[in-house]
């Protein structure tokens, strides 16, 4: 049995990567993203729009600064983005903080002061 893939699911995957390496390698010269992590992509199927979930380092960053950061360099990630990925029209993109982590801090610190009260 083959597994094939959606051809949403294959752009998605080459977004979040390409991105990544955008705001690992500096090329994306905002301070404001110096603590960010691509977390997440959601692409929906006619590739029109492409939500990009997002985190940042546990009390190094501002999420809301971070979120200010991406949308401002937006046009700048869909230019290099078309570039390196030599598609006719690039998704648009919509970044949206990733709780998933900080909800997991915060359950575990609930866990550990659970086991030190014992």
């Amino acid at each position: 049995m083959t597994t094939s893939f959606k051809r949403s699911d294959r752009v998605a995957d080459s977004i979040v990567k390409e991105v990544s390496q955008m705001i690992v390698k500096g090329e994306i010269k905002d301070p404001r993203l110096s603590s960010v992590f691509i977390t997440g992509i959601k692409v929906v199927d006619n590739l029109s729009i492409a939500e990009i979930f997002f985190t940042v380092r546990e009390n190094t960053g501002d999420k809301d600064e971070a979120l200010k950061g991406l949308q401002s360099a937006k046009g700048f990630i869909k230019g290099r983005l078309a570039k390196r990925l030599k598609m006719r029209r690039i998704p648009e993109l919509k970044f949206s903080f990733d709780s998933a982590l900080e909800q997991g801090y915060k359950v575990d610190e609930l866990l550990r002061g659970i086991s030190s009260e014992r």
